[in-house]
């Protein structure tokens, strides 16, 4: 598995646009083969935190693949509404995960 990591800074009051950009993108990642999921974790200011989004996908030929159908640039075009200058993203391989499939704000 790989991972594309995000980094981000939101702008000053826009925290509650970087969740409907993020909702927004998680959409249209869902659509694409060897996606599994995002972690987002925020850092600094409660209103302008630094952002750290840690994307899952099964391979970094199915990452690559998202950037040839146009994905990555709908993606960097909704977080430029809300960010301070260009999101900057990279990809990882993932060593080792433990997830238990949870959605944030499920009730049981």
């Amino acid at each position: 598995m790989h991972a594309r990591v995000w980094k981000l800074r939101i702008r000053p009051g826009k925290i509650d646009d970087f969740h409907e950009a993020l909702s927004s993108v998680v959409t249209l990642a869902r659509r694409e083969r060897g996606y599994r999921g995002v972690l987002a974790l925020g850092t600094g200011k409660q209103d302008a935190p630094d952002v750290t989004l840690v994307a899952v996908w099964d391979s970094l030929e199915e990452i690559r693949a998202s950037e040839r159908n146009l994905f990555l640039m709908q993606a960097i075009s909704r977080y430029l509404e809300c960010c301070e200058g260009m999101p900057h993203h990279f990809e990882e391989e993932l060593l080792a995960t433990d997830f238990i499939a949870t959605e944030i704000g499920a009730s049981a």
